[in-house]
Protein backbone atom coordinates (compact mmCIF):
# COMPACT_ATOMS: atom_id res chain seq x y z
CA UNK A 1 0.00 0.00 0.00
CA UNK A 2 1.21 3.59 -0.57
CA UNK A 3 1.87 4.82 2.85
CA UNK A 4 1.11 8.77 3.10
CA UNK A 5 4.22 11.19 4.26
CA UNK A 6 3.70 12.93 7.75
CA UNK A 7 5.46 16.13 8.38
CA UNK A 8 5.31 19.06 11.53
CA UNK A 9 3.26 21.65 10.72
CA UNK A 10 2.91 22.89 15.05
CA UNK A 11 5.38 22.93 17.96
CA UNK A 12 4.43 23.51 21.57
CA UNK A 13 6.76 23.48 24.61
CA UNK A 14 6.88 24.28 28.48
CA UNK A 15 9.90 23.72 29.83
CA UNK A 16 12.45 24.40 32.55
CA UNK A 17 14.20 27.00 30.50
CA UNK A 18 11.56 28.52 28.76
CA UNK A 19 7.50 28.47 28.81
CA UNK A 20 6.87 28.92 24.48
CA UNK A 21 8.82 27.15 21.81
CA UNK A 22 11.29 30.83 21.28
CA UNK A 23 12.42 30.87 24.35
CA UNK A 24 13.32 27.33 24.93
CA UNK A 25 15.46 27.33 21.70
CA UNK A 26 16.75 30.24 22.67
CA UNK A 27 17.68 29.05 26.27
CA UNK A 28 19.07 25.85 24.11
CA UNK A 29 20.91 27.81 22.12
CA UNK A 30 22.72 30.43 24.59
CA UNK A 31 23.20 27.23 27.19
CA UNK A 32 20.87 28.20 30.13
CA UNK A 33 19.94 25.65 32.78
CA UNK A 34 17.10 25.05 34.43
CA UNK A 35 18.26 23.49 37.60
CA UNK A 36 17.94 25.70 40.62
CA UNK A 37 16.14 24.54 44.64
CA UNK A 38 13.14 23.09 44.53
CA UNK A 39 10.26 25.60 45.45
CA UNK A 40 7.90 23.10 44.82
CA UNK A 41 7.31 21.86 48.42
CA UNK A 42 9.82 21.03 50.85
CA UNK A 43 12.79 18.85 49.96
CA UNK A 44 15.71 19.88 52.81
CA UNK A 45 15.02 16.76 54.59
CA UNK A 46 16.00 14.88 50.77
CA UNK A 47 18.97 13.70 49.54
CA UNK A 48 18.30 15.66 46.29
CA UNK A 49 16.97 19.18 47.30
CA UNK A 50 17.10 20.86 43.45
CA UNK A 51 15.27 20.09 40.34
CA UNK A 52 14.59 21.66 36.81
CA UNK A 53 10.98 23.33 37.71
CA UNK A 54 9.04 25.14 35.29
CA UNK A 55 9.03 28.59 36.47
CA UNK A 56 6.43 31.54 36.39
CA UNK A 57 3.32 29.03 35.32
CA UNK A 58 0.17 30.36 35.51
CA UNK A 59 -2.81 27.62 34.30
CA UNK A 60 -5.83 30.89 34.10
CA UNK A 61 -5.14 32.49 30.85
CA UNK A 62 -6.19 28.88 29.89
CA UNK A 63 -8.71 27.53 31.94
CA UNK A 64 -10.36 29.46 34.95
CA UNK A 65 -9.86 28.59 38.77
CA UNK A 66 -12.72 26.18 39.35
CA UNK A 67 -11.65 23.92 35.91
CA UNK A 68 -8.05 23.82 37.12
CA UNK A 69 -8.87 21.98 40.25
CA UNK A 70 -9.91 19.05 38.32
CA UNK A 71 -6.92 18.58 36.64
CA UNK A 72 -3.46 17.85 38.14
CA UNK A 73 -0.13 19.62 36.85
CA UNK A 74 0.91 17.13 34.43
CA UNK A 75 -2.58 17.44 32.49
CA UNK A 76 -2.19 22.04 32.67
CA UNK A 77 1.22 21.45 31.68
CA UNK A 78 -0.09 19.38 28.35
CA UNK A 79 -3.11 21.88 28.08
CA UNK A 80 -0.67 24.83 27.13
CA UNK A 81 2.12 23.05 25.39
CA UNK A 82 -1.05 21.78 22.74
CA UNK A 83 -2.57 25.05 22.73
CA UNK A 84 0.78 26.52 21.59
CA UNK A 85 1.15 24.06 19.25
CA UNK A 86 -2.10 24.04 17.16
CA UNK A 87 -1.93 28.02 17.43
CA UNK A 88 1.24 27.73 15.74
CA UNK A 89 0.26 24.74 13.03
CA UNK A 90 -2.33 27.85 11.68
CA UNK A 91 -4.50 24.74 11.09
CA UNK A 92 -8.45 26.10 10.85
CA UNK A 93 -10.63 23.84 13.48
CA UNK A 94 -13.56 25.40 12.11
CA UNK A 95 -12.97 23.88 8.47
CA UNK A 96 -11.29 20.47 9.68
CA UNK A 97 -13.17 17.24 9.48
CA UNK A 98 -12.37 16.70 13.68
CA UNK A 99 -13.20 13.16 12.96
CA UNK A 100 -9.81 12.82 11.29
CA UNK A 101 -7.78 14.84 14.26
CA UNK A 102 -6.45 13.22 16.98
CA UNK A 103 -4.82 13.35 20.23
CA UNK A 104 -1.83 10.77 21.40
CA UNK A 105 -0.56 12.03 24.95
CA UNK A 106 2.02 10.34 27.07
CA UNK A 107 2.96 10.81 30.71
CA UNK A 108 5.40 7.97 32.54
CA UNK A 109 4.01 8.80 35.68
CA UNK A 110 1.04 10.80 35.26
CA UNK A 111 -0.93 12.96 38.12
CA UNK A 112 1.64 11.69 40.85
CA UNK A 113 1.18 15.19 42.82
CA UNK A 114 -2.60 14.80 43.26
CA UNK A 115 -2.23 10.78 43.69
CA UNK A 116 0.52 11.99 46.82
CA UNK A 117 -1.75 14.63 48.51
CA UNK A 118 -4.92 12.75 48.33
CA UNK A 119 -3.19 10.16 50.29
CA UNK A 120 -1.47 12.79 52.23
CA UNK A 121 -4.33 14.67 53.12
CA UNK A 122 -5.93 11.39 54.26
CA UNK A 123 -3.60 9.81 56.28
CA UNK A 124 -2.96 13.23 58.30
CA UNK A 125 -6.61 13.98 58.45
CA UNK A 126 -7.45 10.43 59.75
CA UNK A 127 -11.31 9.17 60.30
CA UNK A 128 -13.10 7.98 57.40
CA UNK A 129 -11.76 7.84 54.02
CA UNK A 130 -12.71 11.30 51.95
CA UNK A 131 -10.97 12.04 48.60
CA UNK A 132 -11.72 14.54 45.89
CA UNK A 133 -14.32 13.17 43.61
CA UNK A 134 -11.69 14.35 41.07
CA UNK A 135 -8.76 12.10 42.32
CA UNK A 136 -8.74 9.18 39.79
CA UNK A 137 -9.68 11.61 37.22
CA UNK A 138 -6.48 14.05 38.42
CA UNK A 139 -4.35 10.78 38.64
CA UNK A 140 -4.60 8.58 35.56
CA UNK A 141 -2.01 8.99 32.75
CA UNK A 142 -4.69 9.31 29.42
CA UNK A 143 -7.18 12.52 31.07
CA UNK A 144 -4.89 14.14 29.29
CA UNK A 145 -5.41 13.09 25.73
CA UNK A 146 -8.86 13.24 26.86
CA UNK A 147 -8.88 17.42 28.03
CA UNK A 148 -6.91 17.98 24.84
CA UNK A 149 -9.43 16.12 22.55
CA UNK A 150 -12.85 18.00 24.49
CA UNK A 151 -11.43 21.47 24.40
CA UNK A 152 -10.70 20.98 20.68
CA UNK A 153 -13.57 18.86 19.62
CA UNK A 154 -10.90 16.11 18.11
CA UNK A 155 -12.62 13.13 17.55
CA UNK A 156 -10.03 10.92 15.90
CA UNK A 157 -7.69 8.39 17.86
CA UNK A 158 -7.24 9.45 21.37
CA UNK A 159 -5.41 7.89 23.83
CA UNK A 160 -1.73 7.75 26.11
CA UNK A 161 1.18 6.05 25.91
CA UNK A 162 3.31 4.80 28.84
CA UNK A 163 6.77 3.68 28.53
CA UNK A 164 8.43 5.49 31.04
CA UNK A 165 10.75 7.79 29.62
CA UNK A 166 10.33 6.55 26.39
CA UNK A 167 6.57 7.24 26.80
CA UNK A 168 6.18 10.88 24.53
CA UNK A 169 8.36 9.33 21.54
CA UNK A 170 5.76 6.34 21.38
CA UNK A 171 2.70 8.68 21.08
CA UNK A 172 4.92 10.57 18.24
CA UNK A 173 5.56 7.22 16.76
CA UNK A 174 2.25 6.04 16.74
CA UNK A 175 0.79 9.29 15.27
CA UNK A 176 3.39 8.79 12.96
CA UNK A 177 2.30 5.16 11.84
CA UNK A 178 -1.70 6.07 11.73
CA UNK A 179 -1.37 9.00 9.26
CA UNK A 180 1.19 7.30 7.09
CA UNK A 181 -1.90 4.35 6.91
CA UNK A 182 -4.59 7.09 6.64
CA UNK A 183 -6.09 6.43 9.73
CA UNK A 184 -6.46 10.30 10.78
CA UNK A 185 -4.82 13.76 8.70
CA UNK A 186 -3.72 15.14 11.68
CA UNK A 187 -2.80 14.47 15.56
CA UNK A 188 -1.52 16.39 18.31
CA UNK A 189 1.02 14.53 19.37
CA UNK A 190 3.39 15.04 23.18
CA UNK A 191 3.48 14.01 26.40
CA UNK A 192 3.66 16.14 29.51
CA UNK A 193 5.24 15.27 33.42
CA UNK A 194 4.79 17.21 37.24
CA UNK A 195 7.12 14.63 38.89
CA UNK A 196 9.13 17.07 40.82
CA UNK A 197 7.33 16.13 44.23
CA UNK A 198 7.91 14.88 47.26
CA UNK A 199 7.02 11.00 46.17
CA UNK A 200 8.67 11.65 42.80
CA UNK A 201 11.87 13.08 43.89
CA UNK A 202 12.20 10.61 47.25
CA UNK A 203 11.55 7.94 45.06
CA UNK A 204 14.06 8.57 42.07
CA UNK A 205 16.63 8.99 45.19
CA UNK A 206 16.18 5.48 47.00
CA UNK A 207 16.75 4.21 43.26
CA UNK A 208 20.20 6.27 43.78
CA UNK A 209 18.81 7.39 40.20
CA UNK A 210 19.22 11.59 40.95
CA UNK A 211 22.14 13.52 41.05
CA UNK A 212 22.61 14.54 44.98
CA UNK A 213 24.77 17.64 43.77
CA UNK A 214 23.31 19.75 46.01
CA UNK A 215 26.34 22.55 46.53
CA UNK A 216 25.54 23.15 43.00
CA UNK A 217 22.62 22.49 41.29
CA UNK A 218 23.41 24.64 37.74
CA UNK A 219 26.09 21.82 36.92
CA UNK A 220 24.44 19.00 38.13
CA UNK A 221 23.32 17.53 34.60
CA UNK A 222 26.77 16.80 32.95
CA UNK A 223 26.28 13.85 30.44
CA UNK A 224 29.40 12.15 29.18
CA UNK A 225 31.14 14.02 32.16
CA UNK A 226 33.53 11.90 33.73
CA UNK A 227 31.92 12.71 37.19
CA UNK A 228 28.21 12.40 36.35
CA UNK A 229 26.09 11.08 39.30
CA UNK A 230 22.62 10.69 38.09
CA UNK A 231 20.22 12.84 36.22
CA UNK A 232 18.42 16.01 37.49
CA UNK A 233 14.15 15.74 37.31
CA UNK A 234 12.83 17.90 35.08
CA UNK A 235 8.81 18.64 34.21
CA UNK A 236 6.70 20.30 31.67
CA UNK A 237 5.18 19.52 28.30
CA UNK A 238 6.38 19.42 24.58
CA UNK A 239 3.60 19.35 21.80
CA UNK A 240 4.02 18.18 17.81
CA UNK A 241 1.48 18.99 15.37
CA UNK A 242 1.88 15.77 13.11
CA UNK A 243 0.02 16.27 9.42
CA UNK A 244 -0.40 14.45 6.62
CA UNK A 245 2.22 16.03 3.93
CA UNK A 246 -0.66 17.21 1.38
CA UNK A 247 -2.82 18.13 3.60
CA UNK A 248 -0.25 20.29 4.85
CA UNK A 249 0.94 22.09 1.52
CA UNK A 250 -2.87 21.82 -0.15
CA UNK A 251 -3.52 24.35 2.73
CA UNK A 252 -0.24 26.37 2.15
CA UNK A 253 1.19 25.53 6.21
CA UNK A 254 4.64 26.14 7.66
CA UNK A 255 6.18 22.71 7.38
CA UNK A 256 8.94 22.64 9.82
CA UNK A 257 10.29 19.11 9.29
CA UNK A 258 9.17 15.46 7.59
CA UNK A 259 9.04 12.40 10.13
CA UNK A 260 11.22 9.58 7.27
CA UNK A 261 11.14 6.56 10.25
CA UNK A 262 11.18 5.23 13.40
CA UNK A 263 12.51 2.34 15.44
CA UNK A 264 11.09 0.46 18.31
CA UNK A 265 13.00 -2.04 20.38
CA UNK A 266 13.34 -3.53 23.85
CA UNK A 267 16.80 -4.41 25.80
CA UNK A 268 15.06 -7.45 27.38
CA UNK A 269 17.76 -6.71 29.82
CA UNK A 270 17.22 -4.91 33.49
CA UNK A 271 14.23 -3.10 35.21
CA UNK A 272 16.29 0.09 35.27
CA UNK A 273 19.65 -0.27 33.32
CA UNK A 274 20.11 -0.06 29.96
CA UNK A 275 21.66 -2.90 28.52
CA UNK A 276 26.18 -2.35 28.48
CA UNK A 277 26.80 -2.14 24.74
CA UNK A 278 23.56 -0.75 24.10
CA UNK A 279 21.99 -3.23 21.93
CA UNK A 280 18.48 -2.04 22.00
CA UNK A 281 19.42 1.55 21.35
CA UNK A 282 21.38 0.10 18.31
CA UNK A 283 18.69 -1.46 16.58
CA UNK A 284 16.12 1.36 17.22
CA UNK A 285 18.26 3.80 15.50
CA UNK A 286 19.01 1.17 12.67
CA UNK A 287 15.15 0.65 11.93
CA UNK A 288 14.73 4.55 11.85
CA UNK A 289 17.43 4.76 9.13
CA UNK A 290 16.49 1.87 7.21
CA UNK A 291 12.52 2.98 7.14
CA UNK A 292 13.72 5.93 6.18
CA UNK A 293 15.47 5.15 3.32
CA UNK A 294 19.03 6.87 4.56
CA UNK A 295 22.23 5.40 5.05
CA UNK A 296 24.36 5.75 7.70
CA UNK A 297 26.48 8.26 6.35
CA UNK A 298 23.58 10.86 5.79
CA UNK A 299 23.10 11.47 9.50
CA UNK A 300 24.55 14.66 10.75
CA UNK A 301 22.87 14.95 14.08
CA UNK A 302 21.60 12.42 17.08
CA UNK A 303 19.65 14.14 19.97
CA UNK A 304 20.89 11.21 22.37
CA UNK A 305 19.07 10.48 25.45
CA UNK A 306 22.08 11.77 27.14
CA UNK A 307 20.63 11.70 31.08
CA UNK A 308 24.25 11.87 33.28
CA UNK A 309 23.52 8.52 34.26
CA UNK A 310 26.99 6.75 34.82
CA UNK A 311 26.02 3.69 33.10
CA UNK A 312 23.51 5.28 30.32
CA UNK A 313 26.32 7.48 29.07
CA UNK A 314 28.15 5.24 28.35
CA UNK A 315 25.51 2.28 26.40
CA UNK A 316 24.19 4.81 24.25
CA UNK A 317 27.58 6.08 22.57
CA UNK A 318 29.23 2.69 22.12
CA UNK A 319 25.70 1.83 20.28
CA UNK A 320 26.66 4.77 18.37
CA UNK A 321 30.18 4.09 17.65
CA UNK A 322 29.52 0.16 16.59
CA UNK A 323 26.34 0.94 14.46
CA UNK A 324 27.97 4.26 12.19
CA UNK A 325 31.81 3.30 12.21
CA UNK A 326 34.08 5.93 11.08
CA UNK A 327 31.27 8.01 10.25
CA UNK A 328 30.13 8.43 14.01
CA UNK A 329 32.72 11.02 14.43
CA UNK A 330 31.27 13.24 11.52
CA UNK A 331 28.24 13.41 13.51
CA UNK A 332 27.06 16.37 15.86
CA UNK A 333 25.64 14.93 18.94
CA UNK A 334 24.12 16.63 21.84
CA UNK A 335 22.19 16.41 24.98
CA UNK A 336 19.53 18.86 25.52
CA UNK A 337 19.10 16.85 29.73
CA UNK A 338 21.99 18.97 30.30
CA UNK A 339 19.90 21.98 30.28
CA UNK A 340 16.30 21.04 30.74
CA UNK A 341 16.68 17.81 33.22
CA UNK A 342 14.89 14.93 32.86
CA UNK A 343 11.44 15.34 32.11
CA UNK A 344 10.63 11.51 31.99
CA UNK A 345 7.49 10.65 30.22
CA UNK A 346 7.75 14.24 28.15
CA UNK A 347 11.61 14.05 27.50
CA UNK A 348 10.91 12.49 24.32
CA UNK A 349 8.52 15.33 23.46
CA UNK A 350 10.83 18.39 24.15
CA UNK A 351 14.09 16.92 22.43
CA UNK A 352 11.92 16.27 19.11
CA UNK A 353 11.54 19.94 19.10
CA UNK A 354 15.02 20.09 19.35
CA UNK A 355 15.70 18.26 16.85
CA UNK A 356 13.55 19.47 14.41
CA UNK A 357 14.70 23.29 15.18
CA UNK A 358 18.13 21.90 14.72
CA UNK A 359 17.27 20.83 11.25
CA UNK A 360 15.49 24.37 10.50
CA UNK A 361 17.99 26.33 11.58
CA UNK A 362 21.34 24.29 10.96
CA UNK A 363 22.43 24.50 14.79
CA UNK A 364 23.00 21.90 16.57
CA UNK A 365 22.53 23.00 20.45
CA UNK A 366 25.18 22.88 23.06
CA UNK A 367 25.65 19.90 26.03
CA UNK A 368 26.45 22.19 28.82
CA UNK A 369 28.46 21.18 32.45
CA UNK A 370 31.23 18.86 30.41
CA UNK A 371 34.56 19.55 32.53
CA UNK A 372 36.46 16.04 32.64
CA UNK A 373 36.11 13.69 29.69
CA UNK A 374 35.56 9.91 31.20
CA UNK A 375 37.99 7.52 29.13
CA UNK A 376 34.79 4.80 29.39
CA UNK A 377 33.22 6.84 26.59
CA UNK A 378 33.77 6.90 23.12
CA UNK A 379 35.18 9.70 21.68
CA UNK A 380 32.74 11.60 19.71
CA UNK A 381 31.50 14.80 18.98
CA UNK A 382 29.34 15.92 21.88
CA UNK A 383 29.35 19.36 20.78
CA UNK A 384 30.38 20.54 23.86
CA UNK A 385 30.40 23.95 25.38
CA UNK A 386 28.45 25.84 22.74
CA UNK A 387 26.27 25.45 20.04
CA UNK A 388 27.17 24.57 16.42
CA UNK A 389 26.21 25.89 12.80
CA UNK A 390 26.43 23.26 10.41
CA UNK A 391 24.52 21.58 7.92
CA UNK A 392 21.54 19.11 9.33
CA UNK A 393 19.66 17.67 6.72
CA UNK A 394 18.79 14.15 8.68
CA UNK A 395 18.45 13.57 12.32
CA UNK A 396 17.71 10.95 15.03
CA UNK A 397 16.17 11.71 18.15
CA UNK A 398 16.53 8.82 20.69
CA UNK A 399 14.43 8.32 23.49
CA UNK A 400 15.10 5.37 25.96
CA UNK A 401 12.79 4.10 29.05
CA UNK A 402 13.26 2.17 32.20
CA UNK A 403 12.03 -1.90 31.37
CA UNK A 404 14.40 -0.99 28.40
CA UNK A 405 12.25 0.65 26.33
CA UNK A 406 14.07 2.19 23.13
CA UNK A 407 12.30 4.75 20.39
CA UNK A 408 14.45 6.25 17.72
CA UNK A 409 13.14 9.30 15.66
CA UNK A 410 14.29 9.91 11.89
CA UNK A 411 13.65 13.24 11.09
CA UNK A 412 14.80 14.99 7.69
CA UNK A 413 14.44 18.45 5.95
CA UNK A 414 11.11 18.29 4.00
CA UNK A 415 11.43 16.82 0.37
CA UNK A 416 8.89 18.42 -2.08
Amino acid sequence: MNLKRVVVTGLGSLTPIGNTVPEYWNSLLTGVSGANFITHFDAELLKTRFACEVKGFDILPYMDKKESHKYDLYTQYGVVASEEALKDSDLDLSAEDKDRIGVIWASGIGGIGSFEKGCLDYGQRGGAPRFSPFFCIQMISDICAGCISIRNGLRGPNYGTVSACASSANAIVDAFNLIRLNKATAFVAGGSEAAVTLCGIGGFNAMQALSTRNDSPQTASRPFDKDRDGFVMGEGAGALVLEEYEHAVARGAKIYAEILGCGLTADAYHITAPHPEGLGARQAMKQAIDEAGLRMTDIDHINTHGTSTPLGDISEPKAIETLFGSHAKNISINSTKSMTGHLLGAAGAIEAIATVLAIQNNVVPPTINHFTDDPAIPSLDYTFGTAKKREVNYALSNTFGFGGHNVSIAFGKIQK
